[in-house]
């Protein structure tokens, strides 16, 4: 039997570039920053006073009052990334089998907000412990899976990836081997993490991890620079629809690329810093490459975890190196996290986005930030520096990391209806 191919016939995001893909995109390609002073709580007492906020962000835009008090913010945005990819997708609900149609969510945190909140009222409740019935709906990292099942009647697969930073890749990759292997037509998959807030930015900064750099807070996410110090934490999510080709060709779907490899490893080294040689990721990436049956002088973009972190960016190129080689030069590296942040278990999804933008409309995003290159890593190298770069792409390789050790890489391919896997 041969191996069915999976495409992407519907795209959506909510974060901190946009609010619509249009938005995104247009952000992307002008190389914007959206880092800014945190709204979202008082930071006086903190280390790290910005972040990557979604700007202008109100609830009763996209849900009455009854349904956002059951929703976290993750999966607020979870669904409203959901319903763009859904409606994007453009199916006819009369014509489609249900029980082949499922959800694949991803968070890193989940309805952390959710918790503080809760756990910070009963501690000053007294003796009587007064919760929210939605208490634990809204916590739970599966429910934004289950709303979006509910939602349209979705009775096929349905469950959440937890990986940390490299949540939504693996979600991705479940997804597409769902439907390779027959066990459903359509899936929607999205990564949503709302982190910025006092719990994750406190602990974040008592990691040591979050650039402290709140004088020019819109130059902190510098990946590839002498003089990075951590990453700079944003929010949102990215959906797609992946769906099997001949059925999204039956009813005349417009396709936007193919997903034809994943691979994902572990480093076996260290909880929270990545092995030094890049070892996991170089695993990770030929994997996806066997997956899909390319030879790396056939990818033409890689978007990096990049986190703009001293450890992470510099293991990463090396096992850039050491999986590319001398075709490294000629492809095109960026790490949109220098314009959108880290949206820890959302940003496979949000970068993956990005992928599609290069091979949608030819468009590399850009690398801002890296005033000062750091010497450990080759000069020779084209990190697509300060201004997006117009390309033919073929073939894109995206790759997230994440706390464990995970590593997780997807390959997206231009659709061409005459070529089979």
């Amino acid at each position: 039997m041969a191996e069915r191919r999976v495409v992407i016939t519907g795209i959506g995001t909510i974060n901190p570039l946009g609010k619509t893909i249009e938005e995104y995109f247009a952000n992307l390609e002008a190389g914007h920053s959206a880092a800014a002073p945190i709204t979202h709580f008082n930071t006086e007492k903190f280390k790290t006073k910005f972040a990557c906020e979604i700007k202008d962000y109100d609830p009763n835009d996209y849900f009455d009052r009854k349904e956002a008090r059951r929703y976290d913010l993750f999966t607020q945005y979870a669904l409203i990334a959901a319903d763009q990819a859904v409606e994007d997708a453009a199916f006819d609900f009369d014509k489609l089998d249900l029980e082949q149609c499922g959800v694949i969510s991803s968070s890193g945190i989940g309805g952390v907000k959710s918790f503080f909140d809760e756990s910070v009222g009963y501690a000053e409740g007294g003796n009587t412990p007064r919760f929210s019935p939605f208490f634990v709906p809204r916590m739970i990292i599966d429910i934004a899976a289950g709303f979006i099942s509910m939602k349209y009647g979705f009775m096929g697969p349905n469950y959440s990836v937890v990986s940390a930073c490299a949540s939504s890749n693996h979600a991705m990759i479940n997804a597409m081997e769902t439907i390779r292997y027959g066990r459903a037509d359509v899936i929607v998959t999205v990564g949503s993490d709302a982190t910025v807030n006092e719990v994750t930015v406190g602990a974040f900064n008592a990691m040591q991890a979050l650039s402290t750099r709140n004088d020019d807070c819109t130059h902190a996410s510098s990946p590839f620079d002498k003089n990075r110090d951590g990453f700079v934490v944003g929010e949102g999510a990215g959906a797609f629809v992946f769906e099997e080709l001949e059925h999204a060709l039956a009813r005349g779907a417009k396709i936007y690329c193919e997903v034809v490899g994943g691979g994902n490893s572990a480093d076996a080294y260290h909880f929270t810093a990545p092995h030094p040689e890049g070892r996991g990721a170089i695993k990770s990436m030929r994997d996806a490459l066997r997956d899909a049956h390319v030879s790396p002088e056939q990818i033409d973009y890689i978007n990096v975890h990049g986190t703009s972190t001293p450890l992470g960016d510099v293991a990463e190129i090396k096992a850039l190196g050491e999986v590319f080689g001398e075709a490294l030069p000629s492809i095109n590296i960026s790490s949109t996290k220098s314009m959108h942040g880290h949206l820890l278990g959302a940003t496979g999804a949000v970068e993956a986005l990005a992928c599609v933008m290069a091979i949608t409309r030819g468009v590399i995003p850009p690398t801002i930030n890296c005033r000062e290159l750091d010497p450990e890593i080759p000069a020779n190298l084209n990190l697509t520096r300060d201004k997006a770069q117009r390309r033919e792409v073929t073939y894109t390789l995206s790759n997230t990391f994440g706390f464990g050790g995970h590593n997780s890489t997807l390959i997206l391919k231009k659709y061409q209806p005459e070529t089979a896997l």
